[in-house]
């Protein structure tokens, strides 16, 4: 008969520097419970690393907190949207401080760089004035884990009840890199362990997205990635003959937003926004509230809901430039006891346009002088 306790004091013993009362330990244990049966113990290691990103939604995409300047990364639709050609920088240290029993720095960090612009060069009315593309490009630590990612985007703008409609689609490369070295073993004899070092394996995936926008006024937005759930990281238990994998789950993505110009005061404009984020087994919502003014300056808080309250400044020099900082603080059990000291985010962003005159040449008709 399967000893339940046991199996839970190992796991405290290996990641004792997390609260297992919590969301999040509830989560993993429910997710993972069928496959603690395995006498193999690499298994066990391997899937709480693999889920151990979010105390409500399993993080496998990369998580931001200033979202609504980021809407690339959710959705391929969203390329092109503004009109004009624009780089989106950010970094993001999550959790600053949060550390493996051996004191190593097991905090996600992530950094991402983007470009997505309209192909309406010539203020002409046709194919490529309705093209939009993206290229996406980000790294991602998480713990023993690192993904490199890029990402590929084509959206079609169609024009839908005083607004515009991108209609998205998207294909992926990640290079996902597993240190198996680093792994803390329960039995220090196992010989799987011993063995296992750096692995790595290559994933192509797709992802498609609609996003509508009403310029001034609101956007909505729907996306699914990870269509394909592409698996790698396979491995055969030889005790039961049961194969397991590392799989990307396929996830879906809602996000709205609204603009709000004050009509005593139009200098103050509030902008609400929603990123919704699901699997279907676990839900994570982001919901915030930004304050600007003139565009000049911005200001506001976003709570994700059992996770953390993140304050998000923001300032625009001039309108081609706009820079952002967020901090969050770590409401779940992450942030107990000292674990986390909270998490920060930086963000820059640069718009221009190119435009090409065009000029219809005439030509007379020799037949009529």
């Amino acid at each position: 008969m399967l000893n339940y306790t046991k199996i839970d004091r190992k796991i405290k013993n290996i990641f004792g520097i997390l609260n297992y009362n919590s969301l999040f330990y509830k989560i993993i244990w429910g997710s993972c419970i069928n496959f603690l049966i395995m006498k193999n113990k690499i298994y066990t290691l391997l899937l709480v690393m693999l889920f151990a990103a979010s105390s409500l939604y399993a993080q496998q995409e990369a998580q931001f907190s200033q979202f609504m300047f980021n809407k690339l990364a959710y959705n391929p639709g969203y390329a092109g949207s503004d009109q004009k050609i624009c780089f989106t920088g950010l970094a993001r240290q999550q959790w600053m401080g949060f550390q493996d029993p051996n004191g190593d720095n097991t905090a996600p960090q992530t950094f991402l760089a983007s470009l997505d612009a309209c192909l309406n060069f010539s203020n002409r009315d046709n194919f490529w004035s309705r093209s939009g593309i993206g290229l996406l490009v980000s790294q991602d630590k998480l713990g023993y884990e690192k993904a490199t990612t890029v990402k590929i985007s084509y959206s079609y703008h169609v024009n839908l009840g005083g607004g515009k409609l991108g209609i998205g689609a998207q294909i992926g490369f990640i290079d996902k890199k597993i240190d198996f070295a680093k792994f803390i073993p329960i039995d220090a004899a196992d010989p799987l362990l011993i063995t296992k070092t750096l692995q790595s394996n290559f994933f192509t995936d797709y992802a498609f997205g609609l996003y509508y926008q009403m310029p001034g006024k609101y956007y909505l937005g729907f996306s699914s990635l990870n269509l394909s759930e592409p698996k790698g990281f396979n491995y055969l238990d030889s005790h039961g003959g049961t194969s397991y994998s590392y799989a990307l789950d396929r996830a879906y993505f809602i996000m709205a937003g609204y603009e709000y110009i004050f009509p005593d005061n139009p200098s103050f404009e509030l902008d609400p926004h929603l990123l919704v984020k699901t699997d279907f087994k676990s839900t994570q919502y982001d919901i915030a509230a930004l304050l600007r003014y003139n565009n000049k300056v911005w200001g506001g808080l976003s709570y994700r809901v059992q996770d953390a309250i993140t304050v998000i400044l923001g300032w625009s020099p001039i309108p081609a430039w706009q820079f952002g900082y967020s901090y969050d603080i770590t409401t779940s059990s992450m942030g107990g006891a000292g674990k986390s000291s909270g998490s920060h985010e930086l963000f820059v962003k640069y718009c221009f346009n190119i435009t090409f005159p065009y000029n219809p040449k005439s030509y007379r008709n020799t037949r009529h002088l």
